[in-house]
């Protein structure tokens, strides 16, 4: 889990991770941007088939990959079940099951399909642009993009401390698992609170100390930040590419592409 949620392999040197920050999250942005506005299915599902299948050639553990493209998955598959049996009006087959009959209906399912292939065309750039930026470059170009230096502080404290409560997470699973705390339905419900209950106080507690430690270090409301590079000609080549295929392929697919 620590390996799912760090940036460790953004770390590494590749083509895309030498790119400036600020353009990846240029291209990142234009590629959600199209799949939120695409009629097409095949677009999103072409973006979101590129950066999965690109991420194992830079070098990401294959596991990293479905353990990261998982949840999302599982998402858009509740959304196209959900908008199959509750919107439209002509149906394709029905289900029995127990005293309920589930009617699967054609304009539902195609509504699904197009609002689930959105989620997995954008939540894959994401994952893809979090594989090869580490998370603190990410935030520090925010700051380009006008985003507010108070949210990027938080974002930047959220982000390093959520490991720490991972891990005093584990720890507290691990000695209810040797204590048997999971033996059974209800002491497994049981321990499951005392967790989700410990990890909150120790979070309020570690954002307390947080604090006082940032003020001991002269903490005054507003944390420095390293300046930023200016851009050079490539990185303005390459992002006027990268926008280029973008764009001509998402009017490709809205005028040719089901």
């Amino acid at each position: 889990m620590f390996d799912v949620f760090s940036d460790i392999f953004a770390r590494e040197s590749n083509l895309f991770s030498r790119l400036d920050p600020r353009v990846k999250i240029a291209v990142a942005g234009a590629g959600i941007v199209c799949c939120l506005c695409s009629r097409s299915v095949t677009m999103p599902l072409t973006l979101f088939t590129l950066c999965v299948l690109s991420l194992p050639a830079l070098g990401v553990p294959f596991r990293w990959v479905v353990l990261r493209i998982l949840p999302p998955v599982g998402i858009a598959l509740v959304i196209v079940v959900l908008q199959a049996l509750v919107n439209g009006s002509t149906p394709m087959f029905s289900l029995v099951v127990g005293p309920w009959t589930l009617s699967v209906k054609q304009e539902g399912l195609r509504q699904g399909i197009g609002l689930g292939s959105r989620v997995l065309g954008s939540v894959g750039t994401i994952i893809f642009l979090g594989a090869v930026t580490p998370a603190y470059k990410i935030f520090y170009s925010l700051r380009w993009f006008r985003i507010p230096e108070g949210w990027i502080e938080i974002a930047l404290l959220v982000y390093r401390y959520t490991f720490d409560i991972m891990e005093g997470a584990a720890e507290i699973a691990a000695a209810q698992r040797v204590r048997l705390g999971y033996s059974s339905a209800g002491r497994a419900l049981r321990s499951s609170g005392i967790l989700v209950g410990t990890v909150l106080i120790r979070s309020m507690d570690q954002a307390v100390r947080t604090h006082e430690a940032m003020c001991l270090r002269g903490y005054t409301g507003t944390m420095p930040f390293p300046p930023l590079t200016p851009f050079t000609r490539r990185d303005f080549r390459i992002m006027a590419c990268a926008m280029l295929g973008l764009l001509t392929y998402f009017l490709f697919a809205q005028r040719f592409l089901p």
